[in-house]
C-alpha cells in the first residue's frame, strides 16, 4: 500500500495499531539468533519487533516506508532506553538494498507482498544474510478469509503458504515450518482467531572455495 496510507491509520488510530509488544513467533525464535547480531526488520512499523531485539543487546535495523510509524518507534525505543541500538530507515523496501551477507537475522512480520514482488524480496533477503543467517517470518495463509481478524483479506492473492515461501527460497534450510491456527492478538489491528504460516530458515554455510 502506498505510505499514506500508513501515515494516516499510524497517525488516526489511537494508541500503536499493532501493540508495543513483540510478535509471539519472533519472541519465541529470537534465542535461536546469534547473540548480539545484526538484525534487520523489514516493514517495521511502529517498531514493537526491533525494540525487543534492542532490550536483548541486538544491533537492529528498521526499515519502513511510514515516517510517522517510525516516529511512533523512536518514542518506544526512547521509553524502553534502547534508541541508540536502533538505526531507523523510511525507505521504499522493494527498491532498497539489503546487501549480501550482512545480516545474521531478517525478521518479516505480516509483511504481505504480491507473487512476483515476495519472491523477489525473498530472493534478496536470502541473499542478505550471513552464513547461518535465520529469515524469521509469520504471515496470514489464505485460509485467513475466513476470520476477518486481521491482514489483507479483501486481497487474497497477498496471503501466502509455505511452500510458496520454501519454493522462492530453495538455497534456505527450514528449521521451522507450520501452518496453523492460533489467536493473534496483537493492537487493535490483529484481533483473534487466525491461520497463519510460521517459517524460521536458515542461510547455509558457505561452501569452501574449490582450489
Amino acid at each position: 500500500m502506498h505510505p499514506s496510507f500508513w501515515d494516516s491509520r499510524y497517525a488516526n488510530e489511537p494508541g500503536y495499531v499493532f501493540g508495543t509488544e513483540p510478535n509471539e513467533f519472533l519472541r519465541d525464535v529470537a534465542d535461536r539468533i546469534r547473540p548480539g547480531g545484526r538484525v534487520l526488520c523489514v516493514a517495521e512499523g511502529e517498531g514493537r519487533n526491533a525494540v525487543f531485539l534492542a532490550e536483548r543487546g541486538f544491533h537492529v535495523t528498521a526499515i519502513d516506508q511510514s515516517v510517522v510509524g517510525l516516529e511512533k518507534a523512536k518514542h518506544l525505543a526512547t521509553a524502553r532506553g534502547v534508541e541508540g541500538q536502533i538505526t531507523m530507515i523510511v525507505a521504499d523496501l522493494l527498491g532498497h538494498d539489503l546487501g549480501e551477507g550482512n545480516w545474521d537475522a531478517i525478521v518479516w512480520i505480516f509483511l504481505h507482498l504480491n507473487p512476483p514482488e515476495r519472491r523477489r524480496l525473498l530472493e534478496r533477503a536470502s541473499r542478505a544474510l550471513t552464513p547461518e543467517g535465520l529469515l524469521v517470518l509469520e504471515c496470514y495463509t489464505p485460509r485467513q478469509v475466513r476470520w476477518k481478524t486481521g491482514g489483507p483479506i479483501q486481497a487474497p492473492e497477498l496471503l501466502v503458504e509455505l511452500t510458496d515461501l520454501q519454493g522462492a527460497c530453495p538455497e534456505l534450510e527450514t528449521v521451522i515450518g507450520l501452518e496453523r491456527e492460533r489467536d493473534v492478538i496483537e493492537g487493535t489491528g490483529h484481533t483473534g482467531r487466525a491461520d497463519v504460516v510460521q517459517w524460521l530458515a536458515r542461510r547455509a554455510t558457505a561452501s569452501p572455495a574449490r582450489a
